[in-house]
Formats: C-alpha cells, structure tokens, sequence
C-alpha cells in the first residue's frame, strides 16, 4: 500500500501539474471538451489508463466539462499513484483538445 505524501511533498508535486489542485484529501482538475462526444473520448480513455494502473478516478460528465478527483482511498489520502494518474490524464485531455 501506498504511504499518504505530508503537505510540502503535495504543494510541491502540485507545482508540476498547475491545473490540479487540493481539495483536502484529493486532488482535482476540471477539463473543458470541445465537444460532448469529445469528452466521453477523453473519459473512455481515461478508464483505460486508471485500469492499467489499478488507480481509478471519481469522474464527474457535465456536458463538456468533466472533473476528475483522485485520492488513494485505501491509504487515506493522496499518494504517489495520484500524481501519476494524474499526469496522465493531463496527457489524455491534451491529445483530444481538452483543457
């Protein structure tokens, strides 16, 4: 199981990924689609990805805008596997137009 990070280690992976941000034991991003399909594309591949990684986002769809919060529920608090998920969201959205 993964070790939770203290306060400075998340504020400085943070600083890596300026479009996440805390939200007490989660981190968040909103992302905005071009379109609603757009957007189930980035959701599909996103599963894909939290499958691979045994790591699994709460996602909320909202016409074109989803938020994704990760927080590793099993250790209680955010973790190493959050950032790396989270990166690679970033990667997703990137690729189909979403910011």
């Amino acid at each position: 199981m993964a070790g939770t990070l203290d306060d400075a280690a998340v504020a400085e992976r943070l600083g890596g990924l300026p479009a996440w941000s805390r939200d007490g034991d989660a981190i968040r991003r909103r992302v905005e689609a071009p379109s609603f399909m757009a957007g189930i594309d980035v959701v599909a591949d996103v599963a894909r990805a939290a499958e691979d990684a045994d790591h699994h986002p709460d996602i909320d769809i909202r016409w074109r805008t989803l938020t994704f919060t990760l927080s590793t529920h099993s250790a209680g608090g955010i973790t190493a596997k959050d950032f790396g998920l989270a990166a690679r969201i970033d990667e997703i959205a990137a690729r189909h137009g979403a910011g």
